[in-house]
């Protein structure tokens, strides 16, 4: 396996948690390998030291991702 780094400018939000392993569904503004840092969701251990599988969103990509959600409801897709 590859050796990668990542730090996390800002932590944004915690999206969910899980009382069974201590983890949490995070919002963050991450750097990967010492690049500029994107949005990342994914699930984070307690210590940021081990994580899941997520997913990273570059500036267009997050700008239009926040356009389709504000134009959602939410309200009628989880009808």
């Amino acid at each position: 396996m590859a050796d990668f780094s990542f730090d996390i400018k800002k932590e944004l939000a915690v999206l969910s948690s899980s009382a069974k392993s201590g983890w949490n569904r995070e919002l963050n503004f991450v750097s990967w390998n010492g690049a500029n840092p994107k949005l990342d969701i994914r699930d984070w251990s307690p210590d940021h030291e081990k994580m899941g599988k997520g997913v990273t969103l570059s500036r267009e990509e997050a700008a239009i991702l926040l356009t389709v959600l504000n134009e959602l409801s939410l309200d009628d897709l989880y009808d």
